[in-house]
């Protein structure tokens, strides 16, 4: 079986600290995995890794995307690969609109990809995000403001899964996507992210890392896995996050 993802003994330090101890994590396309776990257990230091960050230094193990090792490569190679990063914490950045942001990343991403082709005509792209926008019920005047400078948390992530919708990543993590949401804004963004999958037909696998179940009743895991001092304690269905919820971390060893 293909797995867009592959992770295999994974060993990760920070600042020279062990985190994660031997992870093993593999999902194939169209699968939805959400890591669960308590503070300090290594969630967002495996999605970090994942994404090449430099604080991360890998000691041991290898991450392999459809089958090659992507440990040389640089965060912005592995994003134009198809791996996506939904922050907890976005950054603002004055001076840069919405729409400008998105459209040089999908140009950037296109030239990638087809590097012979012509980039993207800006009323061509202008088309694109509304229909996109129209789709995932975002405001269209939210494309001019300036890239998440005084955006409310749902206003954010809204703005995130939108980026997501632009670029179609066939590996989507979510880093507690649902942090500091309202369950309204909740809804709206996590019907986004099953529009994109189905809009995407099988072809995105997403590993949601989050802290609670709650967020697992509108995005429908395939697998729960409980990441603990550094490993994957136990893995199972959508059952084990209602009995995470009930009976918490203390059980798990």
């Amino acid at each position: 079986m293909n797995h867009v993802l592959s992770i295999k003994n994974l060993h990760v330090e920070v600042e020279g600290k062990p985190v994660l101890k031997g992870v093993e994590l593999t999902i194939t396309p169209g699968e939805t995995h959400a890591i669960m776990g308590p503070n300090g257990s290594g969630k967002s230091t495996l999605a970090n890794a994942i994404m090449g960050h430099p604080k991360y230094t890998i000691t041991k193990g290898d991450i392999r995307y459809n089958g090659k090792s992507i440990l040389n490569l640089t965060p912005d190679k592995r994003a134009l690969l198809g791996f996506f990063l939904s922050f907890q914490y976005p950054q603002s950045i004055q001076g840069v609109s919405v729409e400008e942001f998105l459209l040089a990343a999908y140009r950037n991403q296109q030239k990638y990809l087809h590097p012979d082709k012509p980039p993207v005509l800006v009323f061509r792209f202008k088309r694109m995000l509304k229909e996109l926008m129209e789709m995932l019920q975002i405001d269209e005047k939210m494309a001019e403001r300036d890239l998440n400078y005084r955006f409310s948390g749902g206003e954010k992530k809204k703005t995130e899964i939108l980026q997501m919708a632009v670029l179609k990543p066939t590996m989507a993590i979510l880093d507690e996507t649902d942090s500091g949401l309202d369950v309204d804004a909740l809804k709206t963004v996590c019907k986004g992210v099953a529009l994109i999958k189905k809009q995407l037909d099988g072809k995105m696998g997403i590993l949601l890392i989050t802290h609670y179940q709650h967020i697992l009743k509108y995005i429908k895991p395939d697998h729960v896995h409980v990441l603990k001092e550094g490993r994957i304690a136990k893995s199972g269905g959508a059952s084990l996050a209602h009995q995470l919820e009930k009976k918490g971390y203390e059980w798990i060893r």
